[in-house]
């Protein structure tokens, strides 16, 4: 009889020769538990998604109240359903006012996707600029902001109209002008390795599409709900878009994304044409319900105080000769190694040692390190006792090269 591994090989698919083939029994707060009982620790939140752990008791009991209520029964926007409202309504709250109307999706790439469309429809124009080496998704529309040809070339020709500046390049911002529909900006460039604005810049950038008048996207996707120590990034830097793009943490482990903008502009997608933007499963209620369980322990528990003081830790303890640097925003990390034949030893022994880091997709020297914010000083200090033996242990693989 096959095994599950095998099963799994043979009939799911995977983006990688090699996937981790890590066999998931069951996850609970801060730890992944595989089929033999061993226990990881988990530093990556499934990338930014677990913020508040595995299971947190509020998002497990929202969950079962929707699901003894109702499952789906109408596709999004038709129906009045109270867990969107309220998840709406506590949302909008905590932004800024002109961000004050909703559109629930499924995941990030899809509210990146919609805003896309709107900002287009709002326009008038078709032009869009985004940063190089920023991640939006892999749809064709999101993959179309990608700056790299490596990932995009195949799937040619993808959406025109798409232009490329350097993020925190000051002089880049000039190439914004009266013909671009919107720029679309990580506050925190995720994947390029936690790239943080330099000064004033993303009040530069706001300056400039409002003088121009281009839309300017936010995509908060990574950073959103605490990671950054605000609740949202936007506050970090002081800027407000004019759409706001979530997903990943909201929905505490359920698959929810929203687009956040003012109800003006939210109105663009009633008329000419009518049901300029449809899901089916956008707004899902349990997934809703699950967002306002996640959202409200959040700010019940004051999750994102403890955050800075956390990022600290991580500094103080993250010491070790192949340690280049540590760059943060909160709790989104990238530690950068000296060589980059380091990497992958690291990685892997890290998972040995029962420590779960990650990748990064444009940049080669440095693994990701975003835990759950929720992490303890102790699981801190634990994790950082498993990389700091994982470095060793790579170091130690060259020594004698």
């Amino acid at each position: 009889m096959a095994s599950v591994r095998q099963l799994f090989l043979s009939h799911v698919a995977q983006t990688s020769e090699i996937p981790l083939g890590l066999e998931v029994e069951r996850a609970e707060g801060m730890y992944i538990y595989d089929t033999q009982g061993k226990k990881y620790l988990d530093l990556n939140s499934g990338i930014s998604v677990s913020s508040l752990g595995h299971r947190h008791p509020r998002v497990i009991e929202a969950i079962k109240n929707q699901v003894d209520k109702h499952l789906h029964t109408m596709v999004y926007g038709e129906h009045i359903q109270q867990s969107q409202v309220a998840m709406a309504k506590l949302l909008t709250d905590q932004l800024p006012s002109s961000l004050n109307s909703v559109y629930y999706f499924m995941s990030g790439t899809e509210v990146v996707e919609a805003a896309m469309k709107l900002s287009k429809r709002a326009s008038e124009r078709y032009e869009i600029i985004a940063c190089r080496n920023a991640y939006h998704g892999s749809t064709q529309g999101a993959e179309s902001l990608r700056s790299d040809h490596e990932y995009s070339q195949a799937f040619l020709p993808l959406v025109p109209g798409i232009k490329h500046i350097d993020f925190n390049n000051e002089e880049d911002l000039s190439r914004i002008t009266s013909k671009t529909a919107a720029v679309v900006v990580e506050p925190v460039q995720a994947e390029a390795g936690v790239i943080i604005p330099h000064g004033q810049y993303l009040k530069k950038l706001r300056k400039r599409c409002t003088e121009v008048g281009a839309l300017l996207i936010l995509d908060e996707i990574q950073t959103g709900f605490g990671r950054t120590g605000h609740l949202f990034a936007l506050s970090k830097y002081g800027v407000v878009p004019d759409i706001l793009c979530l997903g990943k943490a909201m929905g505490g482990g359920m698959p929810i994304g929203a687009m956040v903008c003012g109800r003006e502009l939210m109105l663009a997608f009633t008329k000419s044409p009518m049901l300029g933007h449809i899901t089916t499963f956008g707004g899902h209620p349990v997934s809703c319900a699950a967002a306002h369980g996640n959202l409200s322990a959040i700010l019940d528990e004051n999750i994102t105080e403890s955050v800075l003081e956390k990022e600290k830790l991580f500094h103080e303890k993250l010491q070790h000769p192949i340690i280049k640097e540590v760059r943060s925003s909160g709790l989104m990390m990238a530690v950068e190694l000296t060589k980059r034949k380091y990497l992958k030893h690291v990685v892997a022994h890290a998972m040995e040692l029962g420590a779960v880091i990650d990748y990064f997709l444009f940049n080669n020297r440095s693994f990701r390190l975003a835990p759950p914010l929720i992490i303890s000083e102790s699981e801190i200090e634990k994790a950082c006792y498993i990389l700091i033996q994982a470095c060793t242990f790579a170091e130690a693989k060259y020594s004698n090269k």
